[in-house]
C-alpha cells in the first residue's frame, strides 16, 4: 500500500501539492484555531482527495476536538479520526494520538512525565504505524531556538515497540525523515515558521 503523510497545514491545505494513493495520514494542526468553520472546510477538502482511506489526528491548534469532542468528530465525515485509538487498514495497524508536552497552553498539552507516559502506554504492542502530533525527544524536534521540544516518554515507548513508521509534525522547522534502529521517523510539517506551505508531502509503501 502507498501511504502519503502530511501535517501542520494550518488552513493552507489547498496549497499542498497532493497526489493520490491508498492511505492519507494527517498528523494534526489542519486548522488555525480549531473553529467549527475551519473543521468543516477541512472535511470538505478531504472529501475531494484521491485516496482510498484518509486518517487524521488533531494537533495543538485544533481546539474544537479537545473542547467539544463529540461535535468535532461529527464534522469529520470524509476521514477516520483517531484519538488514542487504532484502526486496521488491510492488515496494517495504525494508532493515532494528539498529545504533546506542554506548549504555550494550546490544545492537547500535558505536563512532561507521568501524564504523558500514561497516554503512550495506551499504544498497542502490535502497532505498525504510529501517528502523533508531537515528535519524540531528539528526532525532528529542534526548534528555531535550538531547543529539543520532543517527548522523552514517547521515545522510550517507541523503543519498546516494533513499529515500522512514526509520523508526526508540530515543529515546523525540523521537517524531515530519519532512519533509526529499524524504524522510520517522519516530521511531515508542510508549513514553515511563517505558516506558509514550504515542504512537500512524504510517501512510503508498506
Amino acid at each position: 500500500m502507498k501511504f502519503t503523510v502530511i501535517s501542520d497545514t494550518h488552513r493552507k491545505h489547498h496549497d499542498v501539492e497532493m497526489g493520490s494513493g491508498d492511505v492519507l495520514l494527517h498528523c494534526g494542526d489542519f486548522s488555525g484555531r480549531g473553529t467549527l468553520a475551519e473543521v468543516t472546510e477541512f472535511n470538505t477538502w478531504l472529501g475531494n482527495l484521491d485516496y482510498t482511506h484518509k486518517i487524521i489526528i488533531a494537533g495543538n491548534h485544533d481546539f474544537l476536538f479537545e473542547r467539544e469532542p463529540v461535535l468535532a468528530r461529527s464534522l469529520i465525515t470524509n476521514a477516520i479520526y483517531l484519538e488514542d485509538e487504532s484502526v486496521e487498514i488491510e492488515g496494517v495497524k495504525i494508532y493515532g494520538s494528539p498529545w504533546q508536552p506542554w506548549f504555550y497552553d494550546w490544545a492537547f498539552n500535558l505536563k512532561r512525565g507521568a501524564a504523558l507516559a500514561e497516554k503512550w502506554a495506551l499504544i498497542p504492542e502490535d502497532t505498525d504505524i504510529l501517528i502523533t502530533h508531537g515528535p519524540p525527544m531528539g528526532i525532528g524536534d529542534i526548534t528555531s531556538e535550538g531547543e529539543h521540544a520532543g517527548c522523552e516518554d514517547l521515545l522510550k515507548r517507541i523503543h519498546e515497540l516494533n513499529i515500522k513508521y512514526h509520523c508526526f509534525g508540530h515543529i515546523h522547522e525540523d521537517y524531515g525523515r530519519w532512519e533509526k534502529d529499524g524504524k522510520t521517523f517522519i516530521n511531515a510539517s508542510n508549513c514553515d515558521l511563517n505558516y506558509k506551505i514550504a515542504n512537500s508531502i512524504h510517501d512510503f509503501c508498506f
